[in-house]
């Protein structure tokens, strides 16, 4: 039997995600936010985020509502905070992703509509595959990680830790992305980037 879920966060992304699970019959407690607002599903306010420590950890699973617009820590110290406390994140998997079956998730991983993810992929925790993404063979991708819509990841594509692949990138085959890094939407990646790097354009250039 699932869990009762608390989602944390209560904008654009939470709301997907809660239309998604509502769809597969999942059942919600509420949400929390640093303040009291109107919830698009009728989900119940309960509080700032350390209201979920009112719960015990065998007793509800977590969602994390919490979107990502480039390298920042919020999202993954919202994670390692609960984790480290006991709680575990439900990942999530729209009905219209494609899956192989060699394919490796880890923890609150969200796979959402459209997405696929071929042969020996591997997702490390808390990591967002955002719709319509596209991740081939042997592609393996950190945690803390936001491919947003529309991105392409060719095969053998390393990405790291708390990295932001923006809408529509293009990266080619065998290609390493570093930790903490931006690309900009639309860049096509033809080379190596390094950690902490910034870069966008047609091929895509650091800055």
């Amino acid at each position: 039997m699932n869990k009762p879920l608390i989602i944390i966060g209560n904008g654009g992304h939470a709301s997907v995600l809660t239309e998604t699970l509502l769809g597969q019959g999942e059942k919600f407690i509420g949400f929390t936010a640093p303040s009291e607002e109107d919830n698009a599903f009728q989900l119940r306010y309960l509080g700032k985020d350390d209201i979920v420590l009112q719960y015990r950890q065998n007793e509800i699973e977590l969602v994390l509502g919490i979107g990502m617009i480039g390298p920042n820590s919020l999202r993954a110290e919202i994670y390692q905070h609960f984790a480290q406390l006991g709680y575990h994140f439900k990942s999530i998997i729209h009905p219209t992703a494609i899956i192989a079956p060699s394919v490796i998730l880890g923890k609150g991983v969200q796979m959402m509509a459209g997405t696929i993810a071929q042969t020996n992929v591997k997702i490390a925790d808390n990591t967002i595959v955002n719709t319509g993404a596209q991740l081939d063979h042997d592609c393996s991708i950190g945690q803390h990680v936001h491919i947003a819509p529309g991105a392409v990841l060719s095969g053998a594509v390393t990405i790291g830790e708390g990295t932001h692949i923006g809408t529509s990138v293009t990266v080619i085959q065998n290609i390493t992305i570093g930790k903490n890094c931006l690309l900009g939407a639309g860049a096509v990646v033809v080379r190596n980037i390094a950690d902490n790097k910034v870069a966008y354009g047609v091929p895509a250039k650091e800055v």
